[in-house]
């Protein structure tokens, strides 16, 4: 180095030490007195100190592996490795030996295998002695080995409904093999849990049917597989097991004493219960409607699976007539085995948006609101793979993997009705707002509701509901830190009114998912009672077309559809319509404070085309007669309610 480089290196070492020192002499200051007034944020970074969900979840809490014996039966002979190596992003070889594999990892699952007879078909399968000595037991053995799986499924389904599966088969807990099925099961989601990355909740399904009535639950676990072994699963079977959910409600009360636990309970498929889901007068046993039964269903099931493979959940045409929307993938023939057909009283007992409304009657004449539930979605899907992208849609079972017969090959058929192969849908995911991806954080948010349904697609959905949203804070590209600072979350009761003559406002933004379609609308849905009477309206609140003013709702007052641009034969669509993102601030125009209320936000996509369209163009056939050739996929917040004050 020179001396005249020498003498600049050293001017300016001591230019920076002098400015170091001087520096020092200035105080810090707290970090609120850096932050302008207008910024609603605790400190300067906005990431930092954040005490509220700030990542959303998408995760399947409904899935069967071959440990299921309706699975199994089926044919299904991937276990409980190949479904949580395919749900965190791996591929796998499906039942039938095609590849397959996620377009992107699930975040969570929730692998929920029938608690009774498990582990009882891995020993059929193996011909263990005990099982082909009963001649029932052999004659399901050898149809299955002669490739009649799915018809030995319907049987054991069946006969397990009408209680008359045979008592020598039955494994029940307490037995040596139902022991190793279910600490399999623990082990399995012990050693693929990862916290931070993959969350591997330990559960199972209690598999209720009442004369082939649907009540089915998955419990769900909080804990880690050392409290979760204390207690084996609760079945529905006899004689330690009951169909009635209040005997569930007390094995879930027991364990938590015993063990210190946590668990909750989520129903699903009220579609196939023929009312029996949702009761306003009398339980599935016949037992009166109490308050033993409000207040213990609203503590144990804050959550409701409203759409899955099986038929959306949200609501029913005839149910609300009104809602343009209300015919997506509708299930109505009869109950889950179809040993009933469907008649139309029973369904109000039977969908999510009645059951909200319904609530809150039960509310005024018993004190507790047993239907104040969350929206999550999942799949229910039997092929241990959790598919819901209809591009990518692998069946509810084995025998409904891709194929060029799944789609007219009746899914079930008997005298009270048949439902066409076509008619499964590729459905449904749950999202949920946590602060990370542990056990803990995802099943807290889902006790407080913090979570929303989708029918498969990934778009990101926030709801907020207070007394104080203004337009200007659509503007606010950190909107989390207005949504909580002014209000309550999706799930959240709203807080007091301020003062009187003032409507509740709600903010919803809605982000369309990164690799799937754009956005049509957001709609909120509000129901309410007044007096002895419960009610519904469905308002579009943002819409594709709306600040460019090419669009707007017609002389109904409701916004038309926004056209298509599904191309049929080639099972494709372009995102030339719709929007990337929604958002709005909305005052309910028809608010009176005397009557209890609920709200939730409907997010819909645009028009995209359905997995039987994919199957008609990828194996060359004609489209199914009846089946739609598009669909718009969509996501059901979990409400926010207003109850008046005293």
């Amino acid at each position: 180095m020179g001396k005249q480089n020498g003498r600049r290196w050293l001017a300016v070492g001591l230019l920076s030490a002098v400015s170091h020192a001087s520096y020092a002499q200035i105080p810090t200051p707290p970090d609120n007195e850096i932050l302008s007034s207008a910024y609603t944020g605790k400190v300067y970074s906005p990431y930092a100190k954040r005490d509220f969900a700030t990542n959303v979840y998408f995760g399947d809490t409904h899935l069967h592996t071959d440990m299921s014996l309706d699975a199994g039966a089926f044919g299904n002979r991937l276990g409980l490795d190949e479904a949580y190596t395919f749900a965190r992003g791996e591929q796998v070889r499906s039942t039938r030996g095609g590849p397959v594999r996620l377009q992107r990892p699930l975040d969570f699952l929730v692998i929920a295998d029938h608690s009774d007879n498990m582990g009882f078909f891995p020993d059929m399968l193996d011909g263990a002695e005990h099982i082909v000595a009963d001649p029932t037991g052999k004659d399901w053995y050898e149809r299955i080995k002669a490739g009649a799986g799915s018809a030995v499924a319907l049987e054991i389904i069946s006969t397990f409904s009408q209680d008359e599966f045979p008592p020598t088969l039955i494994y029940a807990p307490g037995s040596a093999p139902y022991q190793k099925a279910w600490q399999e099961t623990i082990d399995a989601a012990e050693k693929y849990n990862e916290p931070g990355r993959f969350t591997a909740f330990i559960g199972y399904e209690w598999t209720s049917l009442i004369k082939g009535n649907n009540l089915h639950r998955v419990v769900v676990y909080r804990d880690n597989g050392d409290k979760s072994a204390q207690m084996v699963p609760f079945t529905a079977g006899s004689p330690k097991g009951s169909t009635t959910p209040r005997d569930l409600w007390s094995w879930m009360a027991q364990y938590e004493r015993k063990t210190g636990g946590d668990v909750l309970a989520i129903a699903h498929n009220g579609n196939l219960s023929n009312g029996l889901m949702f009761p306003m007068e009398v339980q599935s046993d016949g037992k009166q409607l109490d308050a033993h039964y409000v207040r213990e269903r609203a503590k144990w099931e804050p959550l409701y699976e409203a759409t899955q493979i099986k038929g959306d959940g949200e609501t029913h045409p005839l149910l609300s007539p009104d809602d343009t929307f209300a015919d997506f993938e509708t299930w109505d023939i009869g109950n889950l085995d179809l040993s009933a057909a469907k008649t139309k009283h029973m369904l109000a007992g039977e969908y999510a948006r009645e059951a909200l409304k319904q609530g809150l009657a039960l509310e005024k004449r018993l004190g507790i609101n047993p239907y104040k539930f969350g929206m999550i979605g999942s799949t229910d899907s039997h092929t241990s793979l959790p598919t819901t992208r209809e591009e990518n849609f692998f069946g509810k079972h084995t025998g409904a993997e891709p194929s060029a017969q799944r789609m007219n090959h009746p899914f079930a058929a008997t005298d009270a009705g048949s439902i066409a192969g076509w008619q499964q849908g590729a459905a449904g995911l749950a999202a949920v707002w946590a602060r990370d991806n542990t056990r803990q954080a995802l099943f807290d948010a889902m006790e407080r509701k913090e979570t929303y349904a989708t029918t498969g697609t990934r778009m990101l959905v926030r709801f907020f509901g207070g007394w104080h949203f203004t337009e200007d804070d659509l503007t606010n590209r950190e909107p989390v830190f207005v949504g909580y600072g002014k209000g309550v979350p999706m799930g959240g009761d709203l807080p007091e009114k301020p003062y009187n003559g003032k409507a509740p406002t709600f903010m919803v933004f809605a982000l369309r998912d990164a690799m799937g379609a754009n956005l049509d609308r957001i709609q909120i849905v509000k129901g309410w009672r007044d007096g002895d009477q419960t009610l519904e309206q469905v308002y579009d609140v943002a819409w594709a077309g709306q600040a460019s003013g090419t669009r707007g709702p017609g002389p109904n007052g409701h916004v038309p559809a926004i056209g298509t641009t599904v191309d049929v034969p080639n099972a494709s669509y372009t995102n030339a319509i719709g929007a990337a993102e929604l958002a709005a601030v909305w005052t309910d125009p028809d608010f009176d404070s005397r009557h209890d209320a609920f709200y939730y936000a409907r997010v819909l996509e645009i028009p995209t085309p359905r997995w039987s369209t994919f199957d008609a163009f990828r194996f060359g056939l004609p489209h199914p007669e009846g089946a739609p050739t598009s669909i718009q996929e969509r996501a059901y917040t979990s409400p926010i309610w207003y109850t008046p004050s005293p």
